[in-house]
């Protein structure tokens, strides 16, 4: 089904009362699937339902003033705005529903997600960009509450980038800036942190962006009284409200019921912000949710009678019936005419849906049944893979997981036993397993050839007798080449601009290319990340600054559940190559001391974590990130800015490469693992380790995520038999983590002769000053020591006890 839209302002009054009748249409349209969703949940055929019905009228007018360029970055009740762009049919959202692994089938997300979660394509199957001027666009929605909220921030300051800032390519991505990106959030998720910070951010930096709050008043069963003040948000927000003399939102108050009072409101927000380039908040209230909030409970439970009585009598496709009866739009016939056609249609697309989602399920069943029946003639277990069987043919409606399970277990009760009919089963597992498994677990990082870990090295080259520098200098000097190349490379953070960073690592660029491009924002981490995602799906290539690497815990969530599931979520549909760059490591004090990279190397997965020891490792990152279109968080070590290091004269070319490790110094008694600032120490106690007549092999991590794509380490350790690794993370953090790579995936545990170790820090934070530092995270004594105790069980003789 697609619905092409036409504003009210440019159309005969025969072809808006057509377009009024196509909004119904849509209007029915949408109600019919959330109504026959929810049943397909209750019957058990789809796992989970949450739906748009109550916020259709509103959704439409949306869709009205939504143009080519433009961007949505919305929640899980949009379904009615999906199919008014024409970018979700019935059978799509059933698909959504069933949970189709086929992306021609279920277009949002093959199934990786829950129904009413929808994005657009903006990406050619080769990686390269769509032209995002010619569609509309749609970010990639994500389930927790307000968190599309960060990235709708940089998707509105894009617009800004493209048409303030001179010398970028704009073909694809923007006409002249007037692009608008559109947000939706429910009432209750307005009383999020996220909610407020991307609010507040958009009204300093004035971006045209506009918010829609679905009010129904309920956030699950929790009444607006104990969401919000004053029970309305946008009386909370009036302070932001523009004036003559100030800048601030536009707001805009309308009833979710009213056609023509909506259609006008948004009309007037779209020529606000894409003329004005201004914020604009939409408080759309007295909506209603006619099936309550999901499937998961029933709203009898929570809402009185009176409520739902006004709420079945101002139900907004209702009042619009009533609407274009009372106007003589059409007639009752007419309406019922379409609604029986309409909910022909959307069961047809339904039942198809369906079929078309077993109907793999059902031809791979019917060859498994055929397989174990040849495996039982001339099994000894002839009678339990007949009872596997026969269980499979009882399950008239298969999953995968069914295949799979009964699969497998029959192959159980054949060990031990060569026939051809084994090895046939043996190949279908085999071959079932590997195409299922991918439909669920491919596109964690990019698949394409330029990945970042396919960028080869460049090394730092040098004069014969190379400058002394401090480290800030080279990332001075490297970011002053990369933005000077990339034309569309901004950064912004905490004092990023006008100081050039805390520790001068920009220092006077902002002077030299602008304070769009070389940006000071408030104290705000998760809409600075957010600002970062959405200028990377519109086609730029931001660095986004956290000052500190604790400070990553405000954008952590974002992060997370954004950024790190980008891709996998859209199959590769859409990218943001987004760079977040910080600092961290053995700062003497509870905060900024790197104790969190445990928990960030979980969470972050999809991003690539990268840890550089000094600053032209850093550089390096930076320049190999570029050449490449995916994302990753650089953590510079913050001790490092003011260290001596020898200046390269190829700066702005170098690469580092990404999963690769660097033995700094070979040795063959024991390989010492370790990265960042702690990487240095290990050097300095691998020099006095010489002295007792231990060699000691010291390998820089450099990478976690991903970490020793070559396998080095265990080439290491296959030459010196011991493994130690050394973290300034928690006990069971990162080096366990390390651990497990080396130990299984590597498969290092075979060429031990000693039990591999781990060094970590206290499982505190670390104290502060320089005796904090040093009785929390590991020291030089502690090293040395370790590595003795560890060559003292080796050869007690020759390394006897030290203490």
């Amino acid at each position: 089904m697609s619905f092409k839209l036409q504003t009210s302002d440019d159309i005969s009054f025969e072809d808006f009362r057509a377009q009024i009748l196509k909004d119904y249409e849509i209007a029915v349209t949408s109600r019919e699937c959330s109504i026959l969703g929810r049943r397909e949940v209750l019957t058990g055929k789809a796992k989970f339902g949450i739906f748009g019905d109550g916020k259709e009228l509103p959704q439409l007018a949306m869709a009205r003033s939504f143009r080519n360029g433009d961007f949505r970055s919305g929640y899980y009740r949009d379904q009615t705005f999906m199919m008014a762009l024409g970018q979700l049919s019935p059978k799509d959202f059933f698909h959504g529903l069933y949970a189709t692994t086929d992306i021609a089938k279920e277009p949002m997300s093959a199934g990786r997600q829950m129904g009413g979660h929808f994005g657009s394509y903006s990406l050619n199957p080769d990686g390269s960009w769509k032209d995002l001027t010619a569609q509309k666009n749609s970010s990639p929605d994500i389930s927790p509450t307000a968190g599309q909220m960060p990235r709708l921030l940089g998707l509105a300051e894009a617009s800004k980038i493209y048409r303030n800032v001179k010398g970028i390519d704009t073909t694809k991505f923007s006409n002249n800036g007037n692009e608008v990106a559109w947000g939706t959030i429910g009432n209750a998720s307005t009383s999020e942190g996220l909610f407020f910070e991307t609010f507040n951010a958009a009204g300093v930096l004035q971006v045209p962006m506009i918010i829609s709050v679905w009010d129904d008043q309920y956030g699950i069963s929790v009444p607006a009284k104990f969401q919000t003040t004053k029970e309305d948000i946008s009386e909370v927000l009036k302070g932001f409200q523009r004036d003559e003399d100030n800048k601030g939102y536009e707001i805009l108050k309308v009833k979710g019921y009213d056609y023509t009072a909506l259609i006008h409101a948004y009309e007037n927000a779209s020529e606000l912000a894409r003329e004005e380039h201004i914020p604009v908040l939409i408080h759309v209230t007295e909506l209603t949710q006619p099936q309550g909030h999901s499937t998961s409970g029933s709203q009898e439970r929570y809402k009185s009678e009176d409520r739902l009585l006004w709420e079945k009598e101002n139900d907004c496709n209702k009042r619009f019936r009533e609407w274009i009866l009372e106007n003589k739009i059409t007639d009752n016939e007419s309406l019922s005419a379409i609604e029986l056609a309409i909910k022909k249609e959307v069961r047809t697309a339904k039942k198809e849906a369906w079929i078309e989602f077993l109907s793999p399920h059902k031809e791979a069943k019917k060859t498994l049944i055929e397989l174990l029946d040849n495996l039982a003639i001339n099994s000894p277990n002839r009678a339990f893979i007949t009872k596997i069987k026969n269980d499979l043919i009882a399950i008239e409606e298969p999953l995968k997981k069914d295949l799979a399970s009964k699969s497998r277990k029959a192959l159980r009760h054949v060990l031990g036993e060569n026939s051809k009919e084994k090895d046939a089963l043996l190949l279908w597992v085999e071959n079932f397993l590997k195409d299922s498994q991918i439909k669920f677990s491919s596109h964690l990082n990019s698949e394409l050839p330029n990945k970042a870990i396919n960028i080869e090295e460049i090394r730092p080259i040098y004069d014969d007798k190379p400058e002394k520098v401090d480290g800030r200098i080279i990332l001075r000097d490297n970011f002053d080449s990369l933005f000077g190349k990339y034309p569309h490379a901004l950064i912004f953070g905490e004092d990023s601009g006008t100081i050039g960073d805390v520790n001068q690592g920009l220092e006077g660029l902002q002077k030299k290319y602008g304070e769009l491009r070389i940006a000071d924002t408030g104290i705000r981490e998760a809409t600075i990340i957010g600002q970062g995602i959405g200028l990377a799906l519109r086609g730029l290539r931001p660095i986004a600054e956290i000052q500190y690497l604790d400070y990553l815990l405000y954008g952590l969530q974002t992060l997370s559940d954004d950024l790190a599931t980008l891709l996998y979520r859209t199959v590769g549909k859409q990218k943001a190559p987004l760079i977040i760059r910080t600092r961290g490591h053995r700062l003497e004090g509870i905060w900024h001391s790197g104790s969190q990279m445990g928990g960030i190397i979980h969470f972050l997965r999809g991003i690539y974590v990268l840890v550089p020891r000094n600053m032209t490792k850093a550089a390096g990152f930076y320049n190999t990130l570029m050449k490449s279109d995916e994302p990753a968080l650089i953590i510079e070590s913050l001790n490092g800015y003011r260290l001596k290091e020898d200046k390269p004269i190829n700066l702005g070319e170098i690469c580092t490469p990404i999963g690769v490790v660097e033995i700094v110094k070979e040795g063959s008694d024991i390989t010492l693992l370790s990265y960042g600032s702690t990487l240095r120490m290990v050097q300095h106690t691998a020099q006095e380790l010489k002295e007792v007549g231990i060699n000691a092999e010291v390998i820089d991590a450099q990478s976690l995520l991903p970490f020793d794509q070559k396998n080095t380490v265990l080439s290491s350790i296959k030459k010196t038999s011991r493994l130690l690794v050394i973290d300034e993370d928690v006990p069971g953090g990162c080096a366990a983590y390390l651990m497990q790579d080396i130990i299984e995936r590597q498969g290092a545990y075979k060429y031990l002769d000693s039990a591999p170790q781990t060094l970590t820090a206290k499982a505190h934070r670390p104290a502060y000053a320089t005796d904090g530092d040093y009785f929390s995270k590991p020291n030089a004594e502690d090293i040395f020591e370790k590595v003795y105790d560890i060559m003292h069980e080796v050869n007690p003789t020759e390394y006897p006890k030290l203490r």
